[in-house]
């Protein structure tokens, strides 16, 4: 008879945990444009609370988080660092599907890695003039990653 207020609390927490994990799970719908887009449109946490304007920029998605390479001086890793970490990420265009997200500038060689594998397919015909800026750029701090987490 002791096990059963026992079992009913773990039922309960995992129920719990997966309606908390669910929620932050893109729909198939995001999942899937995040698999076929060539580009996000990032809107920023300003000072005001407001989102930025979308800035258009190319993105790896590992199935979890959106991932950006950027300058560490641009608004979006500023806003990040500042603790606005709050962002708006549109899917193929502006008004395209969208999700919030939760900004954060990371160091992760891996998934660094698996960025620099991935853009010369995805961006065959630019990919040329910026592979070495990227990079050298991880390499020496000048491109920095970013990680958008949906909310």
């Amino acid at each position: 008879m002791h096990r059963r207020p026992a079992i009913r609390l773990l039922v309960l927490l995992a129920l719990l945990l997966t309606a908390a994990s669910a929620g932050a799970a893109l729909s198939p719908e995001l999942d899937r444009a995040l698999r076929d887009s060539k580009y996000v449109y990032v809107q920023s946490e300003r000072k005001s609370g407001e989102l930025g304007r979308p800035a258009e920029i190319w993105f790896f998605y590992d199935g979890k988080a959106v991932y950006v390479g950027t300058r560490p001086t641009s608004w979006r890793v500023r806003r990040a660092k500042a603790g606005r970490r709050r962002a708006r990420v549109a899917v193929g265009k502006v008004d395209g599907p969208a999700f919030d997200a939760t900004a954060e500038v990371v160091h992760d060689p891996a998934i660094q890695k698996e960025l620099l594998a991935a853009y010369p397919k995805k961006y065959s015909d630019g990919w040329s003039r910026f592979a070495d800026e990227f990079r050298k750029g991880f390499e020496t701090g000048d491109r920095v990653l970013v990680r958008y987490t949906p909310r």
